[in-house]
């Protein structure tokens, strides 16, 4: 299967997010895709996160994730989706910040600060930090997290030109449906 990382892909509004995005349809086993699986999908994240990442004027250009690194940095992604998922859900949990936490402390102390690693762990605790959390969300169709910078604060899609037409695309559809004698 061929992929490259689009500005869709970037949608999180945070570095942090898009690196916990990099699993597609998480919450569907039978679908679940992960990019960083394929060693190359993650050499070349931080390329894209150059173009396409909201947080892009913050870390600018970073280095890959070094090799020895790998497996950490799949496990501070897993802990940084954990965190925020449970926190947009249910308001967090002393328990997974102090997981996260760990993971971060880690990273920064074993990762390059010029790395991915060390970027996406400043991004973290930018969003520990965020002064408004209630504007994390998740993506209504695909599950992706998101941080809604929508003036009233309504946005339900990571992307409305991927996440949010397919949604409205399929309404239409059953509304049709529905309608057919």
């Amino acid at each position: 299967m061929s992929f490259s990382w689009t500005s869709h892909r970037f949608a999180g509004g945070a570095l942090a997010l898009d690196v916990a995005n990099s699993v597609v349809l998480r919450h569907d086993a039978a679908r679940r895709i992960d990019r960083f699986a394929v060693s190359e999908q993650m050499r070349s994240f931080p390329r894209a996160a150059a173009e396409f990442c909201a947080e892009r004027a913050l870390f600018g250009e970073v280095a890959p994730v070094a090799a020895q690194d790998e497996v950490d940095f799949i496990a501070l992604r897993e802990e940084i989706d954990r965190y925020f998922r449970k926190r947009i859900l249910d308001g967090g949990d002393d328990h997974l910040l102090a997981g996260l936490l760990e993971a971060l402390a880690k990273t920064l102390r074993q990762a390059s600060p010029a790395s991915l690693a060390a970027a996406t762990a400043h991004s973290v605790l930018r969003l520990i930090a965020m002064p408004d959390p209630e504007r994390m969300k998740i993506c209504g169709n695909c599950g992706w997290l998101f941080i809604d910078r929508s003036k009233n604060r309504s946005r339900a899609w990571c992307d409305m030109a991927v996440c949010g037409n397919r949604a409205k695309a399929k309404r239409h559809y059953h509304r049709k449906k529905e309608e057919m004698p």
